[in-house]
């Protein structure tokens, strides 16, 4: 393991840190709530709104799309309806 970071690349320091799983899932997580806010913003569609909608508070919304919180699967689902979109699982891609 290379701690010396001057020439690292992010990628290179992520995969001495993390096992594949956890990148995976962290590319996923940042893939699904970055889906979540453009689709929010493309329908003009305000935090506050969201919570209207969805009955999930806008503190949650605005710490899950800051990245600071990890959403439940009973949240993004609630999220995803007045957006009106859906969860699909599909095949993973290769790494």
């Amino acid at each position: 393991m290379n701690h010396d970071g001057i020439g690292s690349s992010w990628e290179d320091v992520r995969k001495d840190l993390f096992t594949e799983e956890e990148m995976a899932a962290s590319d996923a997580r940042v893939a699904l709530v970055g889906e979540l806010i453009r689709v929010r913003q493309e329908l003009g569609i305000s935090q506050k709104k969201l919570e209207e909608l969805s009955g999930v508070k806008q503190p949650v919304i605005a710490r899950m799309e800051r990245g600071i919180s990890n959403p439940t699967l009973d949240t993004v689902l609630k999220l995803l309806q007045p957006l009106g979109k859906t969860l699909y699982i599909g095949p993973a891609k290769k790494r």
